[in-house]
């Protein structure tokens, strides 16, 4: 039976709010020519309208989790066709270095131990617009985050069930989604045996307590809590354990930076390439917002802050331009994966502009760092955010 796109969303996309249904999933696959980037569909500010590459306002940071509707969405290709992920015919493949090939039917794998964890999804290549000198790609500002509940299985189980053979080291994961020119790569990547064995690696089904949205990546999509969004596969289909890395250009090419700082600007020769993985420490401002007029006397300052697979310890906030900090109150329990809230309550005095700036740290002792390494591939930027407010009378 043929399954419309329109009519898999109303079955399987019900994390979808109707802001999103009715002005980003629309637009995502309008034919839109303009090449505008940073109109706002619903909640989100699109980046790239086809495919449909869209960032939350942090202002929406306000809330510990993401509401689907309000949650980033990044795309190589769009989604997959209806047909190729209608929940009553999906499968999961896993073969290779595996002693029993499986094929798992969505009912099948719901029956291994349910997961739910609380995780921290970001782009590699958040940020990327505040890069100097400027590099190509997605111009992600500081949006491309948000932290949901996952549910799903641990991929770990679904690895012993098939039988992992010594040899296999790598998880090659392709989606179902497709270039719309077959010369155009596909979006397919590996992790190593370590990170997949890992008791909180999920093939996940529910978002926020929801099916996984159709954007999100339904009906499931790898989650590798800790670490950068591009190794947590959407529209998963397939799993192949390897020997080696995954050969080709989203991985080999894509998504890999200099093992070593390099000067910006500066070329690559001799420089060794590693897979952009972990999430390093980072905080965002959530309010007040940029360029915001206040009035002296008490001013709530707000945002997040995550470290990728260690808890934060502690966020700082300078209102002075970085001349001197003081330390937030963190809100809620720490989470190694999960973003953690934090505010503090500055007296302004001084009427004028200012810059209100925060750092975080984690239970490691890495600390945000007042710039980020430059990379000619624009990703894991996490220096101090800041904003310029005034103070009026």
């Amino acid at each position: 039976m043929s399954v419309t796109r329109r009519a898999l969303f109303e079955r399987v996309l019900q994390g979808l709010g109707a802001a999103v249904v009715a002005g980003g999933v629309d637009r995502a696959f309008a034919d839109n020519q303009s090449g505008v980037t940073g109109q706002t569909s619903g909640p989100l500010t699109v980046r790239v309208s086809r495919p449909f590459d869209a960032e939350t306002p942090v202002r929406e940071f306000g809330s510990w989790l993401t509401p689907n509707e309000r949650f980033f969405v990044r795309s190589h290709f769009g989604p997959p066709s209806a047909e190729a992920i209608q929940p009553e015919a999906w499968q999961l493949t896993v073969k290779g270095l595996v002693q029993n090939e499986l094929t798992l039917t969505l009912p099948e794998l719901r029956k291994f131990q349910p997961v739910t964890i609380t995780a921290v999804l970001q782009c590699s290549g958040n940020g990327r617009a505040h890069h100097r000198p400027k590099v190509p790609g997605v111009q992600w500002e500081r949006g491309a985050a948000g932290n949901a509940q996952w549910t799903g299985v641990r991929l770990r189980d679904v690895l012993q069930r098939a039988g992992v053979e010594p040899q296999g080291l790598h998880v090659q994961m392709p989606g179902a989604d497709r270039p719309a020119l077959p010369t155009v790569p596909l979006f397919t990547r590996s992790i190593p045996i370590a990170k997949a064995l890992h008791p909180d690696t999920l093939l996940a089904y529910e978002m926020n307590g929801r099916p996984l949205p159709l954007l999100h990546g339904a009906p499931l999509r790898v989650i590798t809590p800790g670490w950068m969004a591009e190794s947590c596969m959407k529209w998963l289909t397939e799993l192949t354990l390897r020997a080696d890395e995954t050969p080709g250009y989203y991985m080999q090419q894509a998504y890999r930076i200099p093992e070593t700082s390099i000067q910006p600007g500066s070329g690559l020769p001799g420089s060794v390439m590693v897979p952009v993985e972990q999430m390093p420490v980072k905080s965002l401002i959530a309010a007040p917002g940029e360029g915001d007029t206040l009035k002296t006397g008490p001013v709530t300052i707000q945002g997040v802050a995550w470290a990728g697979e260690s808890p934060i310890t502690q966020v700082e906030v300078s209102c002075d331009d970085g001349k001197t900090w003081e330390p937030a109150r963190l809100l809620g329990e720490a989470q190694p994966y999960a973003w953690r809230q934090w505010q503090y309550l500055w007296n302004a005095r001084q009427v004028g502009p200012t810059a209100i700036l925060c750092r975080a740290t984690d239970a490691q002792g890495a600390q945000q760092p007042e710039k980020s390494p430059w990379n000619p591939g624009g990703f894991l930027w996490n220096c101090w955010d800041r904003l310029s407010v005034t103070v009026a009378a």
